[in-house]
């Protein structure tokens, strides 16, 4: 079965997306609208490449938790590299980062606080994605997460 590729935006400032085998690829200097765009395309370009809406939103959650982690430590317009796509087990989700040296903070923030806004984000890593990794790079760190 050939599957038709889905459309991605046109470069912009902040924003450049190309495709990748079942996925994509966006380097992307993070702000309020690159970050909407790369959430959008999480589960449009995911759900064209054949993934169930549910696991494909699962994806979606966890790109906004990491990129919105990456923004917290790292302020405003921190450059990122997230990629998206569809593996024959699931959905994988990496995100690149350049501060090797900050890592993700596990807070003291229970599930099931009504309460909290912010703390739960590397709990819902630990649900959705069991396993996750941070490998560090030549420009700092990826975390890589694989959501079956």
């Amino acid at each position: 079965m050939l599957t038709r590729r889905p459309v991605l935006p046109a470069s912009s400032p902040g924003l450049y997306v190309r495709h990748r085998h079942l996925g994509f690829v966006a380097h992307l200097t993070a702000s309020s609208t690159s970050l909407s765009t790369v959430r959008g395309l999480t589960l449009t370009v995911l759900t064209a490449y054949g993934t169930h809406r549910e696991s494909a939103e699962a994806a979606q959650l966890v790109v906004s938790e990491l990129a919105g982690n990456a923004v917290r430590a790292l302020g405003d317009h921190v450059p990122l590299v997230v990629e998206v796509y569809r593996t024959a087990l699931g959905v994988a989700v990496t995100v690149h980062d350049p501060v090797p040296e900050e890592l993700p903070y596990r807070g003291e923030t229970p599930m099931d606080s009504a309460d909290a806004e912010r703390g739960r984000g590397l709990l819902i890593l630990d649900v959705l994605a069991p396993g996750w990794s941070i490998e560090y790079s030549l420009i700092g760190k990826q975390i890589r997460c694989h959501l079956g």
